[in-house]
This record gives C-alpha cells, sequence and structure tokens, in this order.
C-alpha cells in the first residue's frame, strides 16, 4: 500500500520543499532531502517545531511486559512533552502538507521518514489549529512531564519504536 507522506511546518505557505543538506552524522551531507512522514507517525510531530518530546508506539518487535508504557490497554502510541510547552501547544496552529509519493524513499522504517533528492511540491495542504484535539482523535495518549529525560532512558532500553525530537530544549536532566 501507498503511504500518505506530509510534512508539518508552522509556515503557511510553502509552494515547493527543495533539498536540505542533512546535518545528521549517519547521512551523507553533501546529498540534500527533503523529508516526509508517513501518516501512522504524523503524531510524533503534531506538536510546536522546537517543543522536545519523547513519542513511542508498538512495533511488531514490541514485547507485552513493554505494555507498561501505556495508560490504558487500548493505547498503542504516546507522545509525552514538558509542561512548560502546554501553552503552545493550546496556541501553535501546524499547517500539514501532504505529498505525492513518487520520488520519496523509505529512510527509515520504525521512525516512518521517507525522503526525496529532487524538489516536491504538495498536493495538498491543511490546517491543525488545536493540536491536542488532533492527537486525541487519532488515538494518541498524551502525557504531560515536568522533565522528559528518565522516560527517554526507560524507552530507550525498551522494545518499543520510539523517537526523541527536539531534546536540545528539554529541561535539563535531573
Amino acid at each position: 500500500m501507498t503511504p500518505r507522506l506530509f510534512h508539518v511546518s508552522e509556515e503557511p505557505d510553502i509552494p515547493v520543499f527543495h533539498p536540505r543538506l542533512p546535518t545528521r552524522k549517519d547521512l551523507d551531507p553533501e546529498v540534500g532531502l527533503v523529508w516526509a512522514i508517513d501518516e501512522p507517525r504524523l503524531p510524533n510531530f503534531l506538536t510546536p517545531r522546537n517543543c522536545p518530546r519523547v513519542t513511542y508506539h508498538m512495533g511488531p518487535q514490541s514485547t507485552d511486559a513493554d505494555r507498561r508504557f501505556f495508560s490504558s490497554p487500548t493505547a498503542s502510541h504516546v507522545v509525552a512533552i514538558e509542561h512548560k510547552w502546554f501553552e503552545a501547544m493550546l496556541n501553535t496552529t501546524l499547517y500539514l502538507y501532504e505529498f505525492s509519493p513518487e520520488g520519496f524513499v523509505l529512510q527509515d522504517a520504525a521512525a516512518g521518514y521517507y525522503v526525496a533528492t529532487t524538489s516536491q511540491a504538495p498536493i495538498a495542504k491543511s490546517a491543525v489549529p488545536q493540536l491536542l484535539p488532533e492527537l486525541l482523535r487519532r488515538g494518541i495518549e498524551i502525557r504531560l512531564l515536568d522533565n522528559l529525560w528518565a522516560l527517554a532512558e526507560e524507552v530507550q532500553r525498551s522494545t518499543l519504536n520510539w523517537s526523541f525530537c527536539r531534546m536540545g530544549y528539554a529541561q535539563p536532566k535531573k
């Protein structure tokens, strides 16, 4: 099945996405990329851009023992943010730019990252003016914590699929 691919931004009018050189050390710094996220992992990015977050979800390798990271038996995906970002979650509008999957290749299956090496024009755009209701509509468990580091360390040792974003903006480790 062809995935739906998105880019999430606080910018309301991006007509074309041009490849940017990656800063990640595991990628070729000479090859520019346009990044997209698949729809199942889209909730990992439904926060303000610089909001630090720990996200995780059940994967095929996840054990029943790691269900302890969820508050209910029906939950399977969590987005955890710091308390201090709650107000920004209430007051930020995000824009979802959808791409045709043609020209994209899977870069990381667990994270849902796809990349293209050519400029990409969105095929659709929608606004998300209320982030918390949108996460809830998608069945995401939302956790508000005073500090993310202990959770990040525990999740990293689990069998869950996880992503830690913008942790450079997180409160210092306790």
